[in-house]
């Protein structure tokens, strides 16, 4: 039992909370947009813990998916071949029925919402579980990964009004980006070994011009920041609190950006934790 609990972790990446948190730091920016804090704040942390656990539950099952669908590809790439599936150590089968498990649980999660935002979440599904198949036949599996991994910006907002809006989408827009851009810096690790076995990705597409693509979309995330911020007529706090992510971006992330060394990827990739938790930060003081 001890050891199967450990491949289990292993299979859903619990030790790397670093996933599930990219996940619920757009839930937890487009809940906070929209609360009004006139309101009870117990309401506010339920349905932010509901998102937190709900991000946990969905990245998850989306590791085991992304593990089957990966099988053949994981097992030739020196990062990824000791993964449980890729290492026969844990059979589809039984992947199949720990990602069925997972995405019950989420259902049940998903039920405390109201329900066009459970309608919304339940449309989302085909798109967050095809995922993994777009790096066979684009360059742009990036964005893809943006527009299901910030998806929760909107479910967030839809969570307390119950209808969608501009300021929402004009944040979801930045938010792909964001992703768009720290994941093809996360991608830069596996170059090599994607470049082999034919794989596709922005951090391949962009090779040579990597430095130039990450500057682009840092600087559409920020101008969307900027511009969702007069938005919501934020006051002059948060546009001076917005200086702390811009050189977060340009002066931490891309100065330090060498595609040449796996270790600076990841630690760069995992800064965008802090870069999430500094835009709630953000959000949450403009907001009360």
């Amino acid at each position: 039992m001890i050891n199967q609990l450990k491949l289990f972790i292993d299979l859903t990446r619990l030790k790397k909370p670093i996933g599930f948190m990219l996940l619920f730091w757009p839930c937890a920016w487009g809940l906070t947009l929209a609360y009004d804090f006139n309101m009870q704040l117990f309401n506010y942390f339920f349905y932010l813990t509901l998102f937190f656990f709900g991000s946990v539950l969905m990245r998850s099952a989306g590791c085991i998916v992304n593990d089957i669908f990966d099988k053949e590809f994981d097992a030739k790439v020196f990062r990824t071949k000791n993964r449980p599936i890729a290492s026969g150590k844990i059979s589809i089968q039984l992947g199949i029925f720990y990602s069925l498990i997972l995405c019950f649980v989420a259902l049940l999660v998903l039920l405390n919402f109201n329900s066009f935002t459970i309608i919304l979440a339940l449309c989302s599904m085909p798109l967050a579980f095809t995922y993994p198949l777009m790096k066979r036949f684009t360059y742009w599996p990036q964005l893809f990964l943006g527009i299901t991994f910030n998806y929760g910006l909107i479910l967030g907002w839809t969570a307390v009004t119950n209808q969608i809006n501009l300021a929402p989408i004009i944040f979801y827009f930045g938010a792909i980006f964001w992703t768009l851009g720290y994941d093809t810096i996360y991608g830069f690790q596996d170059i090599k070994d994607d470049e082999i076995i034919g794989l596709k990705s922005t951090s391949i597409k962009f090779k040579n011009r990597e430095k130039l693509f990450i500057y682009v979309c840092w600087s559409v995330l920020f101008i969307s920041l900027l511009f969702g911020g007069y938005y919501m007529n934020f006051g002059k706090i948060y546009f001076v609190t917005c200086v702390i992510p811009f050189l977060h971006l340009f002066f931490y992330q891309v100065k330090t950006f060498n595609p040449k060394d796996s270790f600076t990827c990841l630690k760069i990739f995992k800064s965008n934790n802090l870069f999430g938790l500094i835009i709630y930060l953000n959000i949450l003081i403009s907001k009360i």
